[in-house]
């Protein structure tokens, strides 16, 4: 499967995966993190259950804070 992460192209061996899969095989572990699947926004109790299919435009971004 072809899709899109964070504006490149990514390739995974399954033909879909869910979010919460995907950021397990990425490695994205932070704690504040934004999900947007196809620009609509995904609430983290959705990751296990969302699936991310070829072609899809996903997020993953992590928040930082400063000051």
């Amino acid at each position: 499967m072809k899709i899109i992460l964070n504006n490149r192209d990514q390739e995974f061996d399954e033909q879909q995966l869910s979010i919460s899969k995907i950021m397990e095989i990425k490695k994205f572990s932070y704690q504040k993190i934004i999900v947007k699947l196809n620009n609509t926004f995904i609430e983290k109790e959705d990751y296990p259950h969302t699936i991310v299919k070829e072609g899809d435009n996903l997020m993953i971004l992590h928040l930082l804070a400063g000051g």
